[in-house]
């Protein structure tokens, strides 16, 4: 066997490899909660004056990650999860700090109670707070001609006329058109297209945050989350928004017994629409989604309503029937 070649000392040493970098793992939960006629998000307040969802990392004493998540919902909030699910991965290579890479896993969380979060900086507040213009009940929203407008001069800004061009098509795809036709193009489930939409043109805080800017305050487009928090917030109304169309999840978030009312009244919050009272309890009765309970109760002190609950059946069944939005029947 011929022997060994000598190295050569002259020869420069080989590049030590790169290390990978540190990965850190973060949970956050959208907890979500109807009350009455609306919709509420579980926050956190900071001392900026920035709102945050119940977020913590993964700790070595955490046997899962959702056990992790319920564990810090419950130490900064004091409210206890029932149903969860998780939304998405963010996994952005700058979410990190110090070469950390850094994934955030999002949850989806619903309670049928919005208990009072006393001795912690939690507080409940309406969805809308933080997405004004997805509220269609009392009408087309004042804040899209504002934002509709930033959203023409950011697409006619455009160096490149075909670049302005595909802004444009991404505006009517997102917001319906022209000013005047929102509501016939308008999506429901759209949520996060469009606030991504908004941050791209510089039209939420967050954005202008982040580019160094001096006009964050003077944002029109709702309140301002830490991070990427509203962008989780976006997502997971997207998903509900969805999901109450084909699997009663709304039964997450109502009592054991409830009038066909309250039960419109929650879909609408959720939906940001108005829906035809009839179509509404005809489409609900015809696929057999509750049954009544024998009981009755006092609706906004007029006349009696019958209360029903959500049939067993139908909680077992998967996929099951859902309650459809106004693209199935139209709005009030």
């Amino acid at each position: 066997m011929p022997p060994s070649p000598t190295p050569d000392p002259r020869a420069p040493a080989p590049a030590s490899p790169v290390p990978e970098p540190a990965l850190a793992i973060g949970l956050s939960a959208v907890i979500v909660a109807v009350t009455g006629d609306d919709p509420k998000v579980l926050t956190l307040r900071h001392e900026d004056g920035r709102d945050s969802l119940p977020s913590g990392p993964l700790e070595r004493g955490h046997r899962t990650l959702e056990m992790g998540l319920r564990s810090w919902v419950e130490r900064q909030t004091l409210q206890e999860l029932g149903y969860v699910e998780q939304l998405y991965t963010f996994g952005d290579r700058d979410r990190g700090e110090d070469g950390t890479r850094a994934l955030s896993l999002a949850y989806l969380a619903l309670v049928r109670e919005a208990r009072p979060a006393a001795d912690t900086d939690a507080a409940w507040q309406s969805w809308y707070r933080y997405f004004p213009w997805e509220d269609w009940r009392s009408g087309r929203p004042a804040v899209l001609d504002t934002l509709e407008h930033g959203l023409r001069s950011w697409a006619a800004g455009a160096a490149q006329g075909r670049l302005s061009e595909r802004r444009a098509e991404r505006i009517a795809l997102c917001f319906g058109g022209p000013s005047g036709s929102t509501e016939a193009g308008w999506n429901e489930e759209r949520v996060l297209e469009r606030y991504e939409l908004l941050y791209e043109a510089g039209l939420v805080g967050e954005a202008l945050r982040e580019r160094g800017s001096d006009r964050v305050a003077a944002a029109p487009s709702g309140r301002e989350m830490r991070e990427d928090h509203r962008r989780m917030l976006a997502l997971a109304i997207a998903r509900l928004r969805g999901k109450i169309k084909y699997r009663p999840v709304v039964f997450e978030l109502m009592p054991p017994a409830f009038s066909l009312g309250q039960l419109q009244q929650a879909v609408e919050a959720l939906s940001g629409a108005r829906l035809h009272k009839q179509n509404f309890r005809r489409l609900v009765e015809q696929q057999r989604l509750v049954e009544e309970t024998g009981e009755s109760t006092a609706e906004t002190g007029g006349r009696p309503a019958r209360l029903v609950r959500f049939r067993r059946e139908v909680l077992l069944e998967r996929p099951a029937p859902g309650v459809r939005l106004p693209g199935g029947f139209g709005r009030r």
